[in-house]
């Protein structure tokens, strides 16, 4: 599967993209890493209506448009790459920020949505503002030089999404807020 995300370009830090390919994901703005990052490759996991604007967009740069992918597929593809690169600031939840983080991937993503919900900043992941390049090549590139805080970060965001994403945390959570407001309505009254 690495080789497949990676097409025509085999060595180097793998970024990857999970998702709609839509104008709101802001998908554009990984190009300018690419151009300040020799060594970095993305591969673009999905399909959508701005797909033919993104070829010519990353046209000449080491990307490769995958497709769609399902299943084991898609878990390979989240195991393939080096760091989860999430562009977006439309997104509400962003399950594929949790997939990857699931899948023990580093994830750098926009500080922005709902991705700060999921993302716990320099802990279990980077959040970075949306249109800030600079920022997302220093960060993404610190992460291609240290494979070490790669795989922390990763390994962090598994344990998070396993101890704070389960069904029984969420209820949990739920609960707690049914509580609250059940406690405020009581102090109103």
């Amino acid at each position: 599967m690495r080789r497949r995300l990676l097409g025509t370009n085999p060595d180097g830090v793998l970024l990857l993209y999970v998702g709609r390919l839509g104008a709101e994901k802001g998908i554009e703005r990984l190009r300018g890493i690419l151009n300040a990052l020799p060594q970095a490759r993305l591969a673009l996991v999905g399909d959508g209506p701005n797909r033919s604007v993104l070829e010519q967009a990353f046209g000449g740069s080491p990307t490769t448009f995958v497709g769609r992918l399902t299943g084991d597929e898609l878990a390979q593809a989240y195991a393939s790459a080096d760091v989860f690169s999430f562009p977006s600031d439309t997104e509400t939840l962003g399950l594929v920020v949790l997939e990857a983080m699931a899948s023990g991937l580093a994830v750098v993503a926009a500080d922005a949505g709902g991705v700060p919900d999921l993302v716990h900043a320099g802990d279990d992941g980077l959040l970075l503002p949306p249109d800030d390049t600079s920022r997302w090549v220093e960060a993404i590139g610190g992460l291609a030089e240290d494979h070490v805080r790669r795989t922390e970060l990763g390994g962090r965001a598994r344990q998070a999404v396993e101890t704070a994403w389960t069904w029984e945390a969420a209820t949990e959570d739920l609960r707690s807020n049914y509580l609250d407001l059940l406690s405020e309505r009581a102090v109103a009254a």
